[in-house]
């Protein structure tokens, strides 16, 4: 059976007296995988791995890092992990060589092997040729990716990024997702990442949290968690008596998942074509005008509107 590189319970953060931004959740990420923790704006996310990686304390609960307790042993804790902020967080005035080396320098790496694994970072992260220039010239994307190169600094065992490809275009994205899958490979890491692409999680991850109102309300394999929504999703948009043809559409014995939220209604069905004719008829029974309907196979973000509700919140 393979180790837990995280594992919390119970773990819990209130603040003042009135919000609960993460409540009693269980998690558990295996050694050497990638979990994905998705949710809305507000759900808790952030709050999670700030806890996670030391940052704030938790106020009941507890949670451990390679069996290292967050609280009780959060400086050796941070000596086991690596972090790359949402928010870019890098000098300006410095360059990309001086960036990793002020950091290697804090966490007391010697010379030879600073040098030497910064070279290595460097070129993993493809910065060899910017790695002299002030960071204030580079794009957002090797931004994020010298983010990513400092976070390894240190070879962490458990590498948390929150929102890690946030801002960047498709193919800095894709580039973010390849170095990903190779610490993964290669490295013997375990990655922890928050993100709002339900692509990126679908693509990267062995294991999904979908967070909401601070707990973890369902989790899974992405293949999983995709199969329960059948195997091929109808939207419908429309007007006229909706409920009526909820009530009996969800009752057809070939629907296998059923939700409506923000003027959408989603089915979940056995074979899409063949059996729009049904969903068709149903609606003009019950005086539902549909002005637009789809077929396709269903995704993560399916799954992730299921679950929430919504596609994007404001905290």
């Amino acid at each position: 059976m393979k180790e837990e590189a995280i594992k919390t319970k119970d773990l819990t953060k209130q603040f003042d007296t009135d919000v609960l931004a993460v409540d009693n959740i269980e998690l558990s990420v295996l050694k050497n995988t990638i979990y994905a923790l998705l949710g809305p704006n507000g759900a808790g996310k952030t709050t999670t791995i700030s806890m996670l990686t030391t940052l704030i304390e938790p106020t009941s609960g507890s949670a451990q890092i390679i069996g290292l307790d967050v609280v009780q042993n959060a400086s050796q804790v941070r000596q086991q992990i690596g972090v790359t902020f949402q928010e870019i967080v890098l000098d300006p005035d410095l360059t990309g060589r001086e960036t990793l080396d002020f950091h290697a320098r804090l966490f007391g790496i010697g010379k030879p092997e600073r040098l030497a694994r910064i070279d290595e970072l460097l070129k993993l992260v493809e910065l060899e040729e910017a790695a002299d220039r002030r960071t204030k010239t580079y794009s957002g994307g090797m931004k994020r990716r010298l983010e990513l190169a400092r976070g390894l600094i240190t070879k962490p065992r458990v590498l948390f990024l929150d929102e890690p490809t946030q801002g960047l275009d498709p193919q800095n994205r894709e580039n973010i997702w390849e170095y990903i899958r190779t610490l993964k490979a290669n490295k013997d890491t375990t990655l922890l990442l928050t993100t709002h692409y339900m692509d990126e999680a679908e693509a990267l991850a062995d294991q999904v949290g979908i967070m909401d109102h601070g707990k973890i309300i369902i989790e899974g394999s992405p293949r999983e968690l995709i199969d329960q929504m059948g195997a091929d999703n109808v939207r419908i948009m429309g007007s006229g008596d909706k409920d009526a043809f909820c009530k009996n559409v969800k009752i057809l014995p070939f629907v296998e998942s059923f939700n409506s939220a923000n003027g959408t209604i989603q089915i979940g069905v056995d074979h899409g074509n063949r059996r729009l004719v049904e969903i068709v008829e149903t609606a003009v029974k019950n005086e539902f005008h549909i002005d637009d309907i789809a077929v396709s196979k269903p995704s993560l973000g399916d799954v992730f509107l299921k679950y929430t509700g919504r596609q994007l919140r404001d905290k």
